[in-house]
């Protein structure tokens, strides 16, 4: 079995690892209703829990499927975060209470973490310069424009089959990714790469990481970024049919709102190497500090209402999720300079930090939605707010 597919191969099948990930958050949001009324129906905000523990699942598999990798290889790595998925979309389909649900959302988010993460890893591999260059921004891409589509899909897939259906689709997602990945690609780790599993270095380099004072503030503002997109994320389903009647249109708003935030991912690449990183972390949180300040005060004032409110809405949740690639792809990077040959178990490391960080906010401002975007507007404004004062708390020595 070859160890490096036609580029063009790879790189279409990592891009549906990558989707993977994104599909089953974004293609679940139409399925939300049906879940609360079916599983959870004296509190429908809990729901939104749905979401909630994949994303923290998926948190503890970004923090140990990069360093086994290492050790073991990166397809049985992939070939088992893929089982693990498939596993959790069974429970979770098949599930006849809320705790079951949430039981398999987890084991299926844990599952989805590792092709995403080891993923990148295997691009490492086998490319380097402008070719991995040109990998990774394709598939990034992929990974970004796939929001746009997945609710659109989910929606007919659950108007057929009901919510049962749409894990009947992740498993099908799955079982085809790991088929392709089992078939046609070989193990891309070379044999002199191979890390042995070595307690007392992944100890001593996990304390190397969270030692660094940079590396801490920058994961404690990704936190933050992170918290207030999923927070979006969690309640964006129930503004739109709750608050404004939009709910069978919703995964049409809500493709649009994906489609016009891939275009930053463009600008910062225009941007970032004649303004630099530092400026355009600034720039996307004070974008959503201003944007939400003023959300809520045309809420509290009363003037969002009917049509205009929802204008006030849509251009808000347009402009939170335009600037995460001002934000997330530059902070990341920044954090990762200073730890040179320990990059690779940074990333893990930082990674599954900022994710389940991130739940722990976003989880309570989900469950606080009282039919108004009031809730989640705050939550922009203070965690954009925290991230731009911990900015200033940055170390220009490192």
């Amino acid at each position: 079995m070859p160890r490096r597919l036609p580029q063009f191969e790879f790189t279409v099948l990592l891009a549906l690892l990558f989707a993977t990930v994104a599909f089953s958050i974004d293609a679940m949001l139409p399925g939300l209703p049906q879940i609360a009324a079916d599983l959870t129906p004296d509190d429908v905000n809990r729901a939104q829990l749905v979401l909630t523990a994949f994303v923290f699942g998926m948190g503890f598999g970004t923090l140990i499927s990069g360093p086994i990798s290492d050790h073991f290889g990166r397809k049985p790595i992939i070939l088992t975060g893929l089982g693990f998925y498939i596993i959790g979309a069974v429970v979770a389909g098949l599930s006849n209470s809320m705790e079951m649900m949430l039981l398999g959302r987890a084991i299926q988010g844990f599952g989805g973490a590792f092709p995403r993460t080891v993923g990148i890893a295997m691009v490492r591999d086998l490319y380097e310069g402008r070719e991995m260059a040109r990998i990774t921004s394709f598939v990034m891409t992929i990974f970004m424009l796939a929001p746009a589509a997945a609710p659109s899909i989910g929606a007919l897939i659950i108007a057929h089959f009901s919510w049962h259906g749409i894990f009947g689709a992740f498993v099908l997602v799955g079982l085809t990714g790991a088929a392709w990945l089992g078939l046609r690609q070989g193990e891309t780790l070379d044999p002199d790469n191979h890390r042995h599993l070595n307690r007392a270095d992944l100890s001593a380099g996990v304390r190397q990481v969270l030692g660094n004072y940079n590396v801490r503030i920058y994961t404690l503002i990704l936190t933050l970024g992170f918290a207030q997109m999923f927070s979006i994320l969690s309640s964006v389903q129930q503004i739109y049919d709750e608050t404004y009647g939009l709910g069978e249109s919703f995964p049409y708003w809500f493709g649009a709102t994906a489609l016009i935030a891939a275009i930053s991912a463009i600008l910062n690449g225009m941007l970032v190497t004649r303004l630099g990183m530092h400026f355009m972390i600034r720039l996307g949180f004070s974008i959503s500090l201003i944007a939400s300040t003023l959300a809520v005060a045309l809420n509290l004032a009363g003037v969002a209402i009917g049509q205009f409110g929802f204008v006030v809405f849509f251009l808000w949740s347009v402009a939170m999720f335009f600037i995460n690639a001002f934000t997330f792809g530059n902070l990341n990077a920044l954090a990762l300079v200073p730890l040179g040959r320990l990059a690779g178990l940074a990333n893990s490391v930082i990674g599954a930090l900022f994710t389940m960080g991130s739940v722990l906010i976003a989880a309570p401002v989900g469950l606080a939605f009282n039919g108004t975007p009031i809730p989640v507007m705050t939550a922009g404004i203070i965690c954009s707010g925290l991230a731009l004062l911990l900015f200033r708390l940055e170390r220009k020595d490192g």
